[in-house]
Order: C-alpha cells, then structure tokens, then sequence
C-alpha cells in the first residue's frame, strides 16, 4: 500500500492523462501475443514490444484480432497502443492505474472495459486482486494484465481447437468470454475460501484458540477484496447489457446477461460468507466470555469455600490465654474436622443449586 501512496504522490499536479504507473514495480519485459483468427484460419504468435507496430493498423477485415499484454509498467508500451487506435489519454492513464474501480466506457468506436482478476496463491494461502483492462473495437480487443497468469488459456484453446462459437462470431463474444472466465473463476475462489471457512467452523466447535481468530480475521479480509472487485462488476455488466452500444450485437446481449446472472450468484454467496464468518466471530467471542465465566465461577467458589476457614483460623490464630479451646486435647483436630464439613458442606450446596 505503501508503494501505492508514493506513486499517486507523484501524479499530483500533473496534467490529466499522463501516464504514471500505480501498482506493484516490476522491471521485466512485458510479453504480448496476438491472435488473428476467422472460422476457416488462425494465427498465433509472439510479439516484442519493439515489433509491435506490426500489429497495426488492425485491418478492416472479417478477421478477429486478440493483442494480450502481460504487463503494464511500461507506460511506452501503453502510449504507443493509444496513438495507434487513437484512445484518449486518459483511458491510457487509467490502464496504467492498477487501483482502479471496474468500470466500462463507451467511446463510440471503441469499448473501454476495468475489470478484477482474482485468483488465488498457495504460497501466500491468499487471494491476490489483478487488474484487467480491455479495449474492445469493431474486430479487435486488446486486453491488458499486471503480470501473466493462465486464468485466459481457456479461451485461447477454444480459439486454437475452433470449438463452440468463438471463431464465429466477432469481438464482443471475445470480450465475453473474456470477462466469462474471469467471472467464472470467481466460483473457484469462493469454493476454496469456503472449504477454509469449514475448517475454521470445525476448529472453532472443538478447540478455538488465538489463531483460530486470526484466521477469521484473515477470511473476512479475503471477503473484502472479493466483494471490492464483484459489485461494481454488477453495474458494469448491467450496462453492457441495457445499454445502447454500437459495438455489440444484438444476439451477443444474452450472454452477457449470463454473466449477470453469474455475478448475482457470487455476490450472494459473498454476502452469505460474510455473514458466516460475521456469526463465527461473534461464537468466538463468547466461547473465550463462557471460558473465562467457567474459570471465574470456580475461584470464586474455591474463594468462597476457604472464606469461613480462613475465618475459623484466624480466630484461632489469635492465641490468647482465655480461650478455652487452646488446652483441649482434642481441640486441633475438633477445628479441622468442622473447617471439613463446613468446606463439604459448602460444595453439597453449591451442587443442590447447580452452581458446579
């Protein structure tokens, strides 16, 4: 977070659109592949940032054009794809922005698409929020990632084996499927923080301890970023399926109202987590509160036994010559025997009234 302050310090006072990268500093060189393909013919290959002017102009054909750049801290690289489609500078400053809100803009000619992709790391044993950002045209779209991850392989082997209708139809499907995926993947984070959840319910019923609520702490933080990155989701495919957009067809809005539904269902099962581990929290609470009652009940009914005692020998601790009981012979024991039955006494009440 940190590094994130620094970097919008250094985006004020600076002309909008300006392009300052926000996000996690990487010094690697960004991988691009494109994708050319119509339903007879497909061409795949790898590009270097300094041969990617042989991708444009995207050409007027039939032809689906699919640019992927894993990578966005080279804001040159981000320029040089604005000047060559003509995007306004700031839909340029906002892909470099790695903070942004999801969110979708309609610029006539092209589509301006902010996206989250969420997946989730074993190594760390959290979620991990990317930005994905798209810019969809007549018969292209560009997407862009923070770093390469294989969430899209799925589309791409569905564009390499022609199956379904990806290679049919044209780039708002792409962008569909697209979005699908990151959509559907969602499902999967939420099925592994729920097997996460089980386990601390499990935990939480036989033996809570300190731990038991950091991991609470450490689910509902996950909660957060997932419930960040779906609900503007809703408002963004809502518009892409309303709106009046030129760019997408008429017959492709059904799919698009499949990802809404989809959202809807992540959002409620979101909800329904977050209330989960809201409830587990507050059982938490109270199985330390009846710990702690249960410790406190015993001293004080171990205080409470010893009280009398403590009575019984401090009198007669006090050793004056006129009291009697001190030249008895059997005067020792006699006082021991009644400190025990008023002590067996005192716990055969406390049982009668379930005290204990």
């Amino acid at each position: 977070m940190v590094r994130f302050i620094k970097k919008y310090q250094e985006k004020v006072g600076l002309p909008p659109g300006t392009l300052v990268h926000v996000g996690h500093e990487r010094s690697d060189e960004p991988e691009i592949s494109v994708l050319v393909y119509n339903e007879q013919t497909l061409e795949e290959r790898k590009v270097k940032t300094g041969d990617l002017d042989s991708c444009f102009p995207i050409g007027d054909s039939t032809d689906v054009v699919w640019i992927n750049i894993d990578g966005v801290h080279r804001t040159d690289v981000i320029e040089f794809v604005g000047k060559k489609l003509a995007v306004h500078p700031l839909v340029l400053a906002d892909i470099v922005n790695t903070r942004q809100r999801p969110k979708v803009e309609d610029h006539e000619n092209l589509l301006f698409i902010v996206l989250k992709m969420i997946y989730y790391s074993e190594t760390a044993s959290e979620t991990i929020s990317e930005q994905v950002s798209m810019i969809v045209g007549r018969n292209f779209v560009i997407s862009f990632q923070e770093r390469k991850e294989d969430l899209f392989d799925p589309v791409r082997k569905r564009i390499r084996t022609s199956s379904g209708r990806i290679r049919k139809m044209g780039s708002d499907y792409l962008a569909y499927a697209l979005m699908d995926t990151i959509v559907d993947n969602y499902f999967v984070i939420l099925e592994r923080i729920g097997e996460n959840i089980e386990e601390i319910e499990d935990e939480l019923l036989q033996n809570p301890t300190q731990d038991t609520l950091q991991s609470i702490h450490h689910q509902k933080r996950e909660m957060i970023t997932l419930r960040r990155s779906v609900w503007p989701l809703r408002e963004v495919i809502g518009t892409l399926e309303r709106a009046d957009i030129k760019l997408l067809q008429d017959l492709n809005r059904i799919y698009f109202r499949d990802i809404y539904d989809h959202t809807i269902q992540v959002i409620d099962t979101i909800e329904t987590s977050r209330d989960m581990l809201s409830g587990m929290l507050e059982i938490y609470l109270s199985s330390v509160s009846n710990r702690m009652n249960t410790v406190m009940k015993v001293l004080t009914i171990i205080a409470t036994i010893f009280m009398p005692l403590t009575f019984i020998a401090g009198v007669y601790g006090m050793n004056f010559a006129n009291m009697p009981e001190l030249e008895w012979n059997y005067g020792y024991p006699l006082v021991l025997l009644v400190m025990a039955g008023i002590g067996f006494t005192m716990l055969i009440y406390f049982k009668h009234r379930k005290w204990i």
